[in-house]
């Protein structure tokens, strides 16, 4: 297969609009129209990975953490980063990464770190697929205001608990002065213009927000509408909104055990389902403690704390995790604790991939698994 090819499908899996602001993911180095035969899939773009790919003879090295995610200013051969894209342009290898893109969706990490433990009924714990509420609020002429109102309520605006069509509406004197160019439905080119306007006000939830806005559009009289999207915090106990679709998309998992285990024998079952590193697995919270509830958050899930504490976790197995605030947590009353080893949990999600591009690419394209551990710690003293 073409590089453009097999980038073209892992972004149909792991879109790169999916990654977080900050993240830098898709191709590193390569030629989009090189031909892929071999695939190396591995966590970390480390040099003794580039090594094992040289060996493999791969054509693509796919990996999850990103070789620049931090700025650099030389890609020279003495510098650890400079030193694997030189190895990897000299032997004609692509480098390609899925971040947080890819530990958000089905069939990402956090689903497959869900999975590796055996959760039950698993949810996203912090969804990003437009889960929660926004609110509208638009200003039109007081004439056409009920059309308006009439248009984003059909739409899905305006739901609260068993109620509909619900707005609220307040008078106000609109003004604006149309410039050259402008197709006024109030007033003229030029000239200032004073309007009786009303300021409507509706929630809705935030997957509809294409749909609400699109029928504000198509019933709001004026040429450029004014009008606001307010993302509103979670509500406590849950949205105050209609039933709306169930996250598919977010950070972390959270899911049920298929019977209640102590905390001790789930810890015994966190190191069996991951591989072994020197970073083991270390358990905060007493050992009889029962766990029936377990969240999930791949890589490094400290801001994920509080969401597993409202999800009703007895349990949370995440990484890096730092002393105060796992002390804290823990004072506060929250789950207990197991931290792996990031690399661990991370790499659970590699055979995932493996198997969707081999039943993608068929044999065409031959897809290997590292299992080279590049987990930093090496040896406990």
């Amino acid at each position: 297969m073409r590089l453009a090819d097999l980038i073209a499908q892992l972004d149909q899996w792991y879109d790169p609009r999916w990654a977080e602001p900050w993240d830098t993911v898709g191709l590193v180095c390569g030629d989009p129209e090189q031909e892929v035969r071999r695939i190396l899939l591995a966590v970390d773009p480390v040099i003794a990975v580039v090594d094992e790919a040289v060996a493999a003879e791969a054509d693509l090295l796919l990996v999850h953490h990103p070789l620049f995610l931090t700025p650099v200013s030389s890609v020279a051969a003495t510098t650890p980063k400079g030193a694997v894209v030189h190895r990897l342009l000299r032997h004609g290898i692509a480098l390609f990464n899925a971040h947080t893109n890819a530990d958000v969706p089905a069939d990402g990490v956090n689903d497959a770190v869900a999975k590796a433990l055996d959760l039950r009924d698993a949810r996203v714990l912090a969804p990003t697929d437009g889960a929660g509420l926004d609110k509208l609020v638009v200003f039109v002429p007081a004439d056409a205001a009920e059309g308006v109102r009439r248009a984003v309520t059909g739409a899905g605006a305006g739901a609260i608990g068993a109620y509909d069509s619900c707005t609220f509406s307040t008078p106000g004197e609109g003004r604006f002065r149309p410039l050259d160019g402008a197709d006024p439905a109030v007033g003229r080119v030029g000239e200032l213009e004073v309007v009786e306007e009303v300021r409507v006000e509706a929630v809705y939830p935030r997957a509809l927000r294409g749909q609400v806005v699109e029928a504000l559009r198509a019933a709001h009289p004026y040429e450029e509408p004014a009008f606001d999207l307010v993302e509103l915090a979670d509500v406590p106990g849950g949205p105050v909104t209609g039933p709306a679709p169930a996250a598919t998309r977010g950070h972390g998992r959270v899911g049920r055990l298929g019977e209640a285990l102590s905390l001790r024998v789930f810890a015994d079952r966190v190191a069996a389902a991951f591989p072994q590193t020197a970073h083991g697995v270390r358990v905060a919270g007493g050992p009889d403690r029962e766990v029936r509830t377990v969240a999930v958050a791949a890589g490094s899930g400290e801001s994920l704390l509080e969401d597993a504490r409202r999800a009703g976790a007895d349990v949370v197995v995440t990484s890096d995790l730092k002393h105060h605030r796992a002390s804290e947590f823990l004072e506060g009353g929250g789950p207990a604790l197991v931290d792996i080893a990031h690399w661990a949990a991370e790499w659970s999600w590699l055979p995932v991939v493996a198997s969707k591009l081999r039943e993608r690419a068929g044999d065409t394209v031959d897809v290997r698994v590292s299992t080279l551990v590049t987990d930093p710690w090496t040896f406990r003293a």
